[in-house]
């Protein structure tokens, strides 16, 4: 008996090293120790009091509820409806200027978001048709990451120069339409694309992109309800620019410049980011439920000597 209580014992204590190695490694999870309790959320938690005699009665002592941390980051899985708190949260702790976006911006993601803009010049019968002409993507910053004159399927009938701000000689240094497209294609793939009256851009470019990652500053009720103007009301990038930014754009005779135009965009997106994107959250439809873990499962089977490396075996005797 002696001797079987000798190798029951060795075996045990094998069992227990392979256990402290797989909970030092993360692959199972800490067994509690015997007269440990699990700690209670709530008002207060009870633990047991022996009393002499061997009695024993309940004992209750307030326990502080854990306090809320907002997380520090997000993660790429985050559901619009969190990353507009997240933000609303950040926000609430400045200002509420765009000073306070941009510092708070690296925590945001802002390389999902570009903002777009094209010109156009007239092509086929009278020209009446539209062609892509210059196209300019710049980053949630406002700064320049494509920029490129574009030369036209058909040939050019008018060149649009008092809207579009394009001229003869800046098709010398255009490159052809499928090349740009493809360029400007790879920028946006998986993007949060903003724009005003954007889908005149995609058309241009002959291109679809997700409605749930289009913004479009023309569509936006709280934009203009910001500027005083009615709610339903289609109104210009130029009329927003200058109600809500104070800024002029579009003036002179040289045309639009699409870089200033995408930029505006942005600004005006920014503007009003995080009302927009609740909104958003709230319209889109809920997400599905996680999956249910199987309550079977078992990991103390893991323990048995068939799961295990030898090589692992050896490091852990």
């Amino acid at each position: 008996p002696q001797g079987r209580g000798k190798k029951k014992s060795r075996k045990h204590q094998r069992f227990m090293e392979r256990r402290v190695l797989l909970e030092q490694k993360g692959l199972l999870s800490p067994q509690r120790r015997l007269g440990t309790q699990t700690p209670m959320v709530g008002p207060e938690a009870c633990s047991t009091l022996t009393k002499a005699g061997g009695t024993t009665a309940p004992r209750c002592r307030k326990v502080p509820k854990p306090k809320q941390v907002v997380s520090p980051s997000l993660s790429p899985s985050a559901s619009l409806g969190s990353i507009a708190g997240h933000r609303s949260v950040l926000l609430s702790q400045g200002n509420g200027s765009s000073k306070g976006v941009q510092m708070s911006s690296p925590l945001l993601r802002p390389g999902k978001y570009v903002a777009i803009d094209c010109e156009m010049v007239g092509t086929g019968p009278q020209g009446r048709l539209s062609e892509l002409a210059r196209c300019s993507v710049v980053n949630y910053e406002g700064d320049v990451i494509y920029d490129k004159y574009v030369q036209p399927e058909l040939p050019i009938v008018d060149y649009r120069t008092r809207w579009s701000g394009i001229t003869r000689q800046h098709m010398k240094s255009a490159i052809p339409f499928k090349a740009a497209q493809a360029e400007i294609l790879k920028i946006l793939k998986d993007k949060i694309v903003v724009g005003h009256a954007i889908h005149n851009d995609f058309q241009a470019l002959k291109y679809f992109h997700p409605k749930d990652r289009t913004r479009d500053t023309s569509r936006i009720p709280v934009l203009n309800q910001r500027a005083g103007l009615p709610v339903r009301a289609s109104v210009s990038l130029k009329s927003l620019a200058r109600h809500l930014l104070q800024k002029k754009i579009q003036v002179g005779s040289k045309g639009h410049s699409s870089v200033e135009d995408a930029q505006t965009a942005m600004e005006l997106y920014r503007l009003v980011e995080v009302q927009w994107e609740t909104e958003l959250a709230r319209s889109l439809p809920p997400r599905p439920p996680s999956p249910v873990t199987d309550p079977t499962t078992d990991s103390n089977q893991y323990m048995d000597d068939r799961y295990w490396p030898t090589d692992l075996m050896a490091s852990s005797l």
